[in-house]
């Protein structure tokens, strides 16, 4: 494994085919993620974000295992997982996790919480039976619960207490690795503060390496190290958090921030609220070069419509697709 990373994606795409008509003919592709290459570092918490049907969700899953890619390389701790041996499979179920993005519907309704907080234990058989009663206390105490709820069902607890308990069921296996779809947009406020609250508090408890997706930019800045942003399968910016809500330089990046708001009066005086015009792409026509050309506010012609930007390091760590800086045109705006 390179450079402590946990997690290395090489040129990662994942295509789904569209079918339509009387008889279900196959009408185009959706390239849902469409080349990335990015690293996780152990302990590191990378958020991802974008638009609804960027792609970031779909990452997420190729990451646990639970698709296929249609091409690229994911290694997990140096190891490929689509050369793993079921053996080593196994070991991928019990060392990567994922809380879902709607703290009901992932809960088994007929199921006390105990028994669906026990059931990865028992299929990995980690434990004996007083091991698995030992570790779900120690489990529903991290999260903030209190042990005698194991009986109690799903039905019975507030919205924030369910993802408190997908959290456990998460956590009960001892995973190095935690896949966060979008947990706190299905709960109000209040609830949504003490799990990002919870979340920080586990990881470095925990030391754990996590994934977060969310379509609220606060929330990724609030729990990550650094952020990667998606637009149409392709990640068109990547930097540490403070660099890339302070100084982001992809103008989709930009457009996104410019609708944060924010009582930080520096950051208030320079920001302007950035209107995105034109059209978003329909998913199976996608714009050549840039995908982005179409509703960028700083077009510069034939060159963003005719070749693709490369994500490219514009220093410190920060790096950014955009023709703007990739050291080919002097006059950046």
């Amino acid at each position: 494994m390179k450079n402590n990373n946990i997690y290395e994606v090489e040129n990662l795409h994942k295509h789904f085919s569209t079918y339509g008509g009387l008889l279900q003919k196959k009408i185009g592709e959706v390239r849902a993620v469409d080349g990335v290459s990015f690293s996780i570092e152990k302990n590191e918490v990378l958020g991802l974000v974008g638009e609804s049907g960027s792609g970031k969700s779909t990452v997420g899953r190729l990451l646990m295992g639970l698709i296929e890619p249609t091409e690229g390389i994911i290694r997990f701790k140096g190891k490929n997982i689509l050369e793993m041996t079921k053996a080593e499979r196994l070991s991928l179920r019990k060392d990567t996790q994922m809380v879902f993005q709607d703290p009901f519907s992932s809960l088994n309704p007929r199921m006390p919480v105990g028994d669906t907080i026990k059931d990865s234990l028992e299929v990995l058989k980690l434990f004996d039976k007083k091991g698995m009663e030992r570790r779900i206390n120690e489990v529903l105490d991290l999260v903030g619960l209190d042990k005698n709820i194991v009986k109690k069902y799903p039905h019975e607890f507030s919205g924030g207490d369910r993802q408190r308990i997908g959290i456990a069921t998460a956590l009960v296996v001892e995973p190095d690795f935690i896949f966060l779809d979008e947990p706190v947009s299905a709960l109000d406020v209040s609830a949504q503060a003490q799990i990002l609250n919870l979340i920080k508090y586990i990881q470095k408890e925990l030391k754990l390496t996590i994934l977060i997706v969310a379509h609220d930019l606060s929330v990724v800045e609030y729990v990550s190290d650094r952020v990667a942003v998606m637009y149409f399968g392709d990640i068109v910016e990547i930097a540490p958090t403070n660099d890339l809500y302070r100084e982001s330089k992809h103008p989709y990046t930009q457009a996104l921030m410019s609708a944060i708001l924010t009582i930080d009066p520096h950051l208030s005086r320079k920001r302007k609220e950035i209107i995105l015009e034109g059209e978003i792409p329909s998913p199976l026509n996608i714009p050549s070069g840039c995908k982005f050309h179409t509703r960028c506010h700083k077009y510069i012609g034939d060159v963003c419509k005719e070749k693709v930007p490369a994500l490219k390091d514009s220093g410190n760590s920060h790096c950014v697709a955009c023709h703007l800086y990739d050291g080919e045109l002097d006059h950046r705006k």
